[in-house]
């Protein structure tokens, strides 16, 4: 067989793979519905952003659920939103997200869960969040200014 052929049978390999892999079910099913509910019209189906509008949450994400200040971050962020410049991966976003405190704990966790370990691929030494981390949280009510404040103790500054 020569190598064009075997470069294309391998092409065809990785792409059948990438394929299946994508197809996969989410580990978060929940999640996943309240996500394109009510977030992929801003972060896009896939999570992977809209320029100029909702930054990526292919990375972020996975980062913060490895840390408590880091988990925090998460739930502060959906409880309450969060507006006023950001940068990530390079990018600058300065939108204003909206609060989804209006939904309950358990799918608010399961909304997190599937963005960190279903798009952002958080490592599985790291434990899913609990609603409860949500509920601590929802216990200290703030504006979507601080969550950006917060945010800047957890998120390596970017230019």
């Amino acid at each position: 067989m020569s190598r064009r052929a075997l470069a294309a049978l391998a092409t065809l390999a990785l792409a059948a793979a990438a394929t299946q892999a994508a197809d996969a079910p989410p580990a978060y099913p929940a999640g996943a519905a309240a996500f394109q509910a009510n977030c992929a019209v801003c972060h896009g189906p896939a999570g992977a952003g809209v320029p100029s509008l909702a930054p990526p949450l292919l990375s972020y994400p996975a980062r913060y659920a490895g840390s408590s200040e880091g988990r925090r971050q998460l739930a502060m962020t959906i409880l309450y939103g969060m507006y006023g410049d950001i940068a990530v991966e390079g990018k600058h976003y300065a939108s204003r997200m909206p609060d989804f405190g209006q939904m309950d704990d358990t799918a608010l966790a399961a909304l997190l869960n599937f963005v960190a370990f279903d798009l952002a691929h958080a490592p599985a030494s790291v434990a899913p969040l609990a609603p409860a981390e949500i509920a601590a949280e929802r216990a200290h009510a703030l504006e979507g200014a601080a969550v950006r404040e917060h945010r800047k103790l957890v998120a390596p500054a970017e230019p």
